[in-house]
C-alpha cells in the first residue's frame, strides 16, 4: 500500500509535521522489505509563505502547496490523482491552510479520486458556521475520519452530525524508544541534583507557563532544588508578531516573586531521542493549559508513553489519558491547586512512582509501530469497503474558500440613526447626498439575512434603523417618498415606482422571515397601508419588486386570496410585455434591455412559485435563458452595461456595469435553484456572484477587501472607486445568497430533500 499524506512536513517546526512525519514512518515500519520511504508513498507538504525552497525537505517530499495560494491546492489535487499511491491522509488542523479557518483545502479535498483518511487534531465544541461546514466536509469526503479522543467522538457526532461509523478511534502515537543508560540529560546543569517540573513544546500565551512560574514559590519554600525546566523555542507566528515578549515576560515574573533561579529555558527544537531523554529526566511534566478547549495534546501524549509523572489542568485530553490514577489534574489558572500537587508528589516517593509505572504501562499501547498499523488497518478498510464514486460534493458548484469573509464594517460606516447614507467617496461616507428608500429598504433585506444567517446580533441591532427609515417616508395615504437630506428634510414628495416596490419587497421578506413578532407587527401595518398603491404601478421593474414581496408575504398567509389575486393581476403585464416585443431572437419584455433586468424574470419565478401557472414559468424560463445567453457567453458575468442600453436589433453596450445587475442574476438563479433543483442555477449563481471578485470583462474585483465595501461600477478604463450603499448592499445580498446556495445544495445532494432557508 502506497499513501500520499497531505500535512505540514520536517523541518518545518511545527508538532502536526512531526507528526505526520512520525505515521508515515510508523506505517513505513510495518512494512521491513521496503527499504526506502518513497516505496511507501510521498508527501505533499504545506507552506507557511510563498517561497518554495523556504525548508529543505527531504526527498519524500514531491509537491509543496503555498498555505495562501488556492491554485496550488487544485495542482496538488491533480498530482495526487496521476500518482500510484492507493489512498490519502490528511492532516487537519484549522491553522495549517488558507482561507477563512483553512477553507481552501476543501476545493482539493473534493477533486480527490482516491480513498481518503483525514485526522482531525482539533475538533472545537462551538465552531462557527464556516468551521463546521469544513469539518462536515471533511467527513463527507473521507472513508474514515480520526480522532484521538472519545470526546472529539462525542462532538463529532453530536455537533457535527457525523455518523459514528465513519469515525476511527486511534490514540496519539508516542516514540518507541526507552531511556537510555546513561541518561546525558542528567548532567545537564538544568537538571543535576534538581527536582525537574518539565514542560515542552512550542511556547505562546496560551499554554499557561505563567501558572507554574507563580507556583514556584510555594514549591520552592518545600523543595529549594525544585527547578522548572521550559523546553522549546517560542511559537514562529509569536516570534513574528511579537517577538521573545512572553518568553521575557516569564523570567521578569519570575525574578518578581524571587524564584530565577529555580526557572531555565532550553530555547530548542530537540529530536525525539532527545525529547525522551528529557522526559524520563524530568522528575514531573506539567501541561498548565488555560482552559480545557484542547481535544488532543501530542505533548501530554508523549510524557504518558515515556511513563513521566504528569500534573495537568483538566483539559479535554488530559481528563482521559490521565484517568486511572495515570496522572494528577489542578484546576485551570490554580497555582496553589499546581503547587499542592507537586509538593504532594515529592513528598511521597511511592505515589510519585505508582503515576510513574501506571503511566508506561498505558503508554506501551500507544507506540508507533502499533499505531501504525491501526492506520494500515483503517486504509485497507476504506480500499474494500468503501465506494468512492459517490462523493456527495465532488462536484460541489460552490467553492465557499473565494468567498472573503463576511463584514458588515462598510455598512456600519455608512449607517448613522437615521439609516443608511447613499453615497460615498470612495469608502468615506458622502453625507451631502443624504438617505434614500432604495438602499434603506436594501439594508433591511441584508441584515435579515445576515442575522437568519447566524443570529448576528451586529445585524439585529441594525434591523430597527432601517426598518424605521421606512415609516419615517411613509406617507399618510400608504405611498412611500424616496429622499431624505442629512438634515432630515423630505426630497421629494412620492417616490420612484422602483423604490416603492423594493419597500414591498423588503417588507415582505420581513414578514416572512421575522422572529421578532412586534418586527414582523411592524412590517404588516407598514404593507397593508400601501396596499391601495399596488393597483397605480405602471412599470414593469416597480410591479416585479412588488410582485417578489406579494409573494413573500404569501408564504406565511395563502389564504389571503385578495393578495393572491393582486400579485397575478400584476404578473400578467410581464406576460403581456414579452407577448409583444417577443421575437425568435429577441426573448425579452421590452423594446430593450436597461437596467436591473434579473428582476423581471425572477418576479415571475416567484410567481409560478406560488401559482405553478405554467404559461408563467415558459416566459420565465424563456427570458431568464435570453438573458443567460448575452451576459454569461462568454465564461464570466458581462451585464448589460448602463451606457446606452441594450436595443432589439443593436449591439449590447458593456459598459457602465452595475452592481445591482449582479444581485439580480445571483437572485434569479438561486431562486431558480430553489423550484427545480437544477446544478446548472447554481453554477450560474455562481458565476454571476464572482463579477464582484474579478471574474469579469476587466478581471478586477469590485469588493474592495480593506473596507468591506463594494466598488460602484466597472467602467471602459477601470473601476468606479466610490463605494455607496446600492454596490455594497448588492455584494453582500448576493454573498449571503451564495452561502444560502452552498449549504441548500449540500444539504440537498445528502438529504435528497429541500429545506427551509429564509
Amino acid at each position: 500500500m502506497k499513501i500520499a499524506y497531505i500535512s505540514t512536513y520536517l523541518p518545518r517546526e511545527c508538532g502536526i509535521a512531526t507528526f505526520n512525519n512520525n505515521l508515515m514512518q510508523a506505517i513505513s515500519a510495518n512494512f521491513p522489505e521496503r527499504t526506502t520511504r518513497l516505496q511507501n508513498g510521498f508527501v505533499v507538504a504545506l507552506n507557511d509563505s510563498d517561497d518554495t525552497n523556504q525548508y529543505e525537505y527531504p526527498e519524500e517530499v514531491k509537491y509543496v502547496i503555498r498555505q495562501n495560494h488556492q491554485k496550488d491546492y487544485i495542482r496538488a489535487a491533480n498530482y495526487i490523482n496521476t500518482s500510484d499511491v492507493n489512498a490519502v491522509i490528511l492532516e487537519h488542523e484549522f491553522g495549517i491552510y488558507g482561507g477563512e479557518s483553512g477553507i481552501y483545502i476543501l476545493p482539493l479535498l473534493n477533486r480527490l479520486e482516491k480513498p481518503l483518511i483525514s485526522i482531525l487534531h482539533t475538533i472545537l465544541k462551538e465552531p462557527n458556521y464556516v468551521q463546521r461546514v469544513i469539518i462536515r466536509e471533511i467527513a463527507e469526503q473521507s472513508a474514515k475520519v480520526v480522532v484521538m479522543s472519545k470526546r472529539a467522538v462525542e462532538f463529532l457526532t453530536t455537533v457535527y452530525d457525523i455518523p459514528r461509523e465513519k469515525i476511527q478511534l486511534i490514540e496519539h502515537g508516542v516514540p518507541d524508544l526507552e531511556e537510555p543508560e546513561p541518561n546525558p540529560v542528567k548532567s545537564l546543569a538544568a537538571f543535576k541534583n534538581k527536582k525537574v517540573l518539565l514542560t515542552f513544546g512550542l511556547i505562546s500565551r496560551n499554554k499557561g507557563l505563567e501558572v507554574v512560574v507563580k507556583a514556584l514559590p510555594k514549591i520552592v519554600e518545600k523543595h529549594p532544588d525544585a527547578m522548572y525546566v521550559i523546553l522549546g523555542n517560542t511559537h514562529p507566528g509569536v516570534v513574528k508578531h511579537s517577538g521573545e515578549e512572553y518568553r521575557d515576560s516569564l523570567k521578569s515574573l519570575a525574578a518578581k516573586l524571587g524564584v530565577s533561579d529555580n526557572l531555565a529555558f532550553i530555547n530548542k527544537f530537540v529530536t525525539e531521542e532527545e525529547l525522551i531523554n528529557y522526559l524520563t529526566a524530568a522528575t514531573l511534566y506539567v501541561t498548565p493549559y488555560h482552559n480545557e478547549a484542547q481535544i488532543t495534546s501530542g505533548t501530554l501524549s508523549y510524557a504518558v508513553g515515556a511513563g513521566a509523572a504528569v500534573v495537568s489542568t483538566p483539559y479535554w485530553h488530559a481528563t482521559e489519558l490521565l484517568a486511572e490514577n495515570r496522572g494528577r489534574l489542578f484546576d485551570f489558572k490554580d497555582p496553589d491547586g499546581l503547587a499542592a500537587n507537586v509538593n504532594d508528589l515529592l513528598d511521597n516517593e511511592d505515589k510519585l512512582q505508582k503515576l510513574k509505572q501506571n503511566a508506561y504501562q498505558y503508554g506501551l499501547n500507544l507506540r508507533w509501530p502499533k499505531i501504525g498499523g491501526e492506520y494500515i488497518a483503517t486504509a485497507q478498510d476504506a480500499l474494500i469497503n468503501h465506494d468512492f464514486s459517490d462523493k456527495i460534493l465532488k462536484n460541489s458548484i460552490v467553492d465557499p474558500e473565494i468567498l472573503p469573509k463576511f463584514s458588515l464594517a462598510h455598512v456600519r460606516r455608512l449607517t448613522d440613526d437615521t439609516g443608511i447614507v447613499q453615497h460615498a467617496k470612495y469608502g468615506i461616507p458622502n453625507l451631502k447626498e443624504g438617505y434614500c428608500l432604495d438602499d434603506n429598504s436594501r439594508a433591511l433585506i441584508m441584515a435579515l439575512m445576515a442575522y437568519q444567517r447566524n443570529k448576528s446580533q451586529e445585524a439585529l441591532d441594525l434591523l430597527p434603523i432601517y426598518l424605521s427609515y421606512i415609516h419615517y417616508m411613509q406617507r399618510e395615504d400608504g405611498n412611500f417618498r424616496n429622499f431624505l437630506s442629512f438634515d432630515r428634510r423630505y426630497l421629494d414628495e412620492v417616490g420612484t415606482e422602483d423604490s416603492f416596490g423594493r419597500t414591498i419587497w423588503a417588507l415582505g421578506h420581513l414578514i416572512s422571515c421575522a422572529s421578532n413578532n412586534s418586527y414582523r407587527e411592524f412590517a404588516m401595518e407598514l404593507f397593508h397601508r400601501s396596499y391601495p398603491h399596488f393597483e397605480t404601478l405602471v412599470h414593469l421593474r416597480g410591479m416585479a419588486n412588488t410582485i417578489i414581496g406579494i409573494c413573500l408575504y404569501l408564504k406565511v398567509y395563502p389564504t389571503d386570496e385578495g393578495m393572491m389575486a393582486q400579485m397575478a393581476r400584476m404578473t400578467q403585464p410581464l406576460i403581456d410585455g414579452y407577448e409583444k416585443h417577443q421575437t425568435e431572437d429577441w426573448q425579452w419584455f421590452e423594446e430593450k434591455m436597461t437596467y436591473d433586468n434579473g428582476i423581471l424574470p425572477l418576479a415571475l419565478l416567484h410567481s409560478y412559485e406560488i401559482t405553478g401557472n405554467e404559461n408563467v414559468k415558459r416566459v420565465a424560463m424563456n427570458t431568464m435563458a435570453f438573458l443567460d445567453k448575452h451576459t454569461l457567453s462568454n465564461g464570466y458575468l458581462n451585464p448589460v452595461g448602463n451606457d446606452g442600453w441594450f436595443h432589439k436589433g443593436g449591439k449590447m453596450p458593456i459598459y457602465d456595469q452595475q452592481a445591482i445587475e449582479t444581485m439580480a442574476m445571483v437572485l434569479m438563479h438561486f431562486q431558480a435553484y430553489e423550484i427545480f433543483r437544477e446544478p446548472e442555477y447554481i453554477e450560474k449563481m455562481f458565476l454571476s456572484y464572482k463579477w464582484f471578485l474579478g471574474e469579469n470583462s476587466l478581471r478586477a474585483p469590485l469588493y474592495d477587501y480593506e473596507t468591506k465595501g463594494g466598488c460602484d461600477g466597472l467602467q471602459p478604463s477601470g473601476i468606479n472607486r466610490n463605494q455607496g450603499a446600492e454596490s455594497t448592499l448588492a455584494y453582500l445580498i448576493s454573498h449571503l445568497t451564495v452561502l444560502k446556495a452552498f449549504e441548500l445544495e449540500y444539504e440537498y445532494k445528502k438529504y435528497g430533500q429541500s429545506i427551509q432557508i429564509c
